[in-house]
């Protein structure tokens, strides 16, 4: 074989890797995006046509003229791989609006965000702790690192509004710390039981060697009637 055929052979095994290798990152950087974006849209088409079929109307008019109470909702469905929730963070623009499943396997990360199943339920006394990804299937977590102290997580479940606030910048840990999601997290700082609220991602950006996390507590609460918090507002 002439040094011609090989140098001309080796070029085009190189093309084909190069031409793999693109495919394959536009496939993780973009094709995923769109994917978790089509999916999470859908998961939150779901929840606004439950809630709008749900009992969050107005109240009916009762015999005499006075209004019957409207009757309290069922409680949010916490089903493996289903969404219950949604979440915002206006920290990362108004447009950051992301669906809470329940659990965390691989296929729930990839149509939003997913709750820690064995941790507290929305709003509940513990630790509410939610994973998601930094990168890939559209980024949701990528400017985890920009989150301080004061900063705002919205959540509703159709029929309430629930504020926390982020009580200190990002931790950085070890995968294997599951100390960080447990009822009152080590190293949070918080000194007691209470309501709170755990975030969690993978650090560095591109990789998994690490977890990113950040604490909050539950600050204010009320009625979807009573229109957006004011964190949403501002």
């Amino acid at each position: 074989m002439s040094v011609r055929l090989i140098v001309r052979t080796f070029s085009e095994l190189c093309i084909t890797v190069g031409t793999l290798i693109v495919l394959f990152v536009a496939y993780v950087v973009f094709w995923t995006g769109v994917k978790a974006a089509n999916a999470s849209d859908g998961q939150i088409g779901r929840l606004q046509d439950e809630w709008s079929h749900g009992a969050v109307a107005s109240p009916a008019p009762a015999p005499g003229g006075t209004t019957a109470p409207t009757p309290a909702p069922p409680a949010p469905e916490y089903r493996d791989g289903k969404p219950f929730a949604v979440m915002y963070i206006p920290r990362f623009g108004g447009s950051w609006d992301w669906p809470v499943l329940e659990g965390t396997r691989t296929g729930t990360l990839k149509k939003g965000l997913g709750h820690y199943a064995t941790t507290a339920r929305l709003g509940g006394t513990g630790n509410f702790s939610v994973a998601g990804h930094r990168r890939t299937y559209g980024d949701p977590f990528k400017d985890f690192p920009r989150l301080r102290a004061g900063d705002a997580v919205v959540l509703t479940d159709g029929t309430t509004w629930f504020t926390y606030r982020i009580d200190r910048k990002p931790y950085r840990t070890v995968p294997g710390d599951i100390g960080v999601i447990e009822p009152v997290p080590r190293k949070s700082g918080f000194d007691g039981p209470g309501r709170y609220l755990t975030l969690t991602t993978c650090d560095p950006e591109w990789g998994s060697s690490h977890r990113l996390i950040v604490w909050a507590h539950l600050d204010a609460t009320q009625p979807v009637t009573d229109g957006k918090p004011e964190a949403l507002r501002s």
